[in-house]
């Protein structure tokens, strides 16, 4: 069987990810000063202009949002005023409130204990509702989806030649998609790259387009997976006006470039500018951690596995596996819920998430990064002992 798989990816210069890098910045200044900060921390941007929002519960005296959102926005690359957005003229507005009450009795006392539960994992609640999905597959070394993987690369290196200067005519915003063919499911080559570029106004249209080939995607695709390959740089034909100032930024919205580039189901929660209290975040990557340790142990070449929560319960409400067919599902359900506990503190334990790691998550997807906890292998063991 033949299919296309298509995944994408953006540089941190993107307006989404600007608002996002900002959240998470926050969210780790709360941490480093009171570790049981609950953050819930929102961004939104446009031409001159961040605004912060959110729900924050935390112990720290204060937060210095102007300089944490300024710092954030020139580490990204926005330092001249030409380009809409700049950290030193830009205004950034604090409109930050404290966490809703309703919300924060369920974390701190969930349903069961409640309910009579004296397990002090039991003791902390999910901070919300929802479904969330974890994914790991043999296709790549990362245990990542070949599309995505390919994707955040073009992304990474095509911040890299801007900032090393090497292609000096490029500005912050950019992404990269790759369009990816499969035969019975094993990954044979790209039918498609696209790579929108920011760039300067006096550049040509061949000079973006030699550069970014010979910089980016040569240096990034295997020859042999690119041979034959349709390349589309700029294909509007200009990307002059990009960032805030060319598109309205917000916290959350590339999910799946995030995640796993599409490849599998997503449940629609965000990541960034969110403590380890909000399941969105902490079981997600927990789901990753179990798959990936999953995968890796040899009990099948590919794992999807969803896990469902209630609002101030710890337990999860259900778990779903599907191996699609390369292992016997039953029993990995079986080993999953031997060897993993999926109650919100104990995955903050597990996971350490209560450290500030999350700025290290931002860009180039939140999985398949080495340094992460949840992208450890230290669970395949006890998983082959009980198997």
């Amino acid at each position: 069987m033949e299919r296309i798989i298509s995944s994408e990816s953006v540089t941190e210069g993107h307006p989404d990810k600007v608002c996002d890098y900002i959240a998470d910045s926050i969210l780790d200044a709360a941490l480093e000063k009171d570790e049981n900060s609950r953050i819930a921390c929102e961004v939104c941007c446009a031409t001159g202009l961040a605004v912060v929002l959110g729900e924050f519960d935390t112990a720290t005296d204060f937060i210095d949002v102007q300089k944490i959102a300024r710092a954030t926005i020139k580490e990204v690359g926005y330092t001249d005023p030409a380009l809409g957005f700049d950290y030193r003229t830009c205004a950034v507005l604090n409109c930050i409130n404290g966490q809703s009450p309703d919300i924060a009795q369920g974390v701190t006392d969930s349903l069961e204990s409640r309910t009579g539960s004296g397990d002090p994992y039991d003791k902390v609640g999910a901070g919300d509702q929802g479904m969330m999905f974890g994914y790991a597959t043999s296709e790549t070394e990362e245990l990542m989806p070949m599309p995505i993987t390919l994707a955040h690369a073009l992304t990474k290196q095509l911040s890299a030649v801007r900032k090393s200067g090497e292609l000096d005519f490029l500005r912050p915003d950019g992404k990269a998609m790759v369009a990816l063919k499969y035969v019975d499911g094993v990954p044979v080559g790209v039918k498609t790259v696209v790579v929108s570029a920011q760039h300067d106004e006096t550049v040509t249209k061949e000079q973006i387009r030699d550069g970014i080939i010979e910089c980016v995607i040569d240096r990034v695709i295997p020859k042999k997976l690119l041979s034959g390959a349709e390349i589309l740089i700029n294909p509007t034909g200009r990307f002059v006006v990009g960032g805030p100032a060319g598109d309205t930024g917000v916290t959350g919205r590339k999910i799946i470039v995030d995640t796993y580039g599409g490849a599998i189901a997503h449940g629609g929660g965000a990541f960034s500018g969110k403590d380890a209290s909000k399941v969105d975040r902490s079981a997600s990557y927990y789901a990753r951690y179990v798959c990936k340790n999953i995968v890796a142990a040899g009990l099948c070449d590919k794992l999807l596995l969803q896990v469902g929560y209630a609002i101030g319960k710890a337990r999860p409400v259900s778990l779903f596996v599907d191996s699609y067919g390369t292992g016997d599902d039953k029993k990995i359900l079986d080993v999953i819920n031997k060897v993993f506990d999926f109650r919100p503190a104990a995955i903050s334990d597990k996971l350490n998430l209560k450290k500030p790691i999350y700025r290290l998550t931002t860009n180039y997807g939140h999985f398949g990064k080495k340094n992460l906890p949840w992208e450890q292998l230290d669970s395949v063991q006890k998983i082959k002992e009980i198997v």
